[in-house]
């Protein structure tokens, strides 16, 4: 499924971080979404920096698996949990979806790697909100939430290995 998951999941906007953002403040501008998303350490500071109003951020402190300076985020709620690379933790899973569901700002800092909570945080967030993820090298990918997308994560993770309970 590896290389299933590294394509975009949504519509890929193309370009600089600064032009992404421009692009990403109009779509959100148009669509007016109920909730936004960002996962990745990159993403989340590009859109900080560019004053688009993120509700959740969910970060590993690395940018391409290097560490890098913690993000200044003021969340009402932070949420921290362990996620290996390559895997969905049931404690990640439960601090992305305590986090989404929470009113406010939040911010779930993840010990490993956030890479596929982007599924999760599809799965947690109401209908009409926006999820935003790095796609390395290209630009900024955007999740529209809705029935569909929401069926389409489903059935990734219905064919995920289980690797145990936890």
């Amino acid at each position: 499924m590896r290389r299933e998951l590294k394509a975009p999941l949504g519509m890929l906007i193309k370009g600089s971080f600064d032009q992404t953002a421009k692009k990403v403040a109009e779509l959100i501008k148009k669509k007016k979404p109920i909730k936004l998303i960002a996962v990745g350490d990159r993403v989340s500071r590009t859109m900080i920096h560019n004053g688009i109003p993120v509700d959740v951020v969910i970060i590993d402190y690395k940018i391409m698996r290097r560490s890098v300076v913690p993000l200044r985020f003021n969340a009402e709620r932070t949420f921290k949990a362990r996620n290996p690379a390559g895997t969905l933790t049931r404690e990640a899973w439960n601090a992305v979806e305590a986090a989404v569901k929470s009113s406010g700002r939040s911010k779930v800092i993840i010990e490993g790697e956030e890479d596929l909570l982007t599924l999760v945080a599809v799965l947690s967030a109401p209908n009409e909100s926006m999820i935003f993820y790095g796609q390395p090298r290209e630009g900024i990918v955007v999740l529209e939430v809705n029935k569909e997308l929401k069926r389409v994560i489903r059935g990734i993770i219905e064919r995920m290995e289980k690797i145990n309970n936890s």
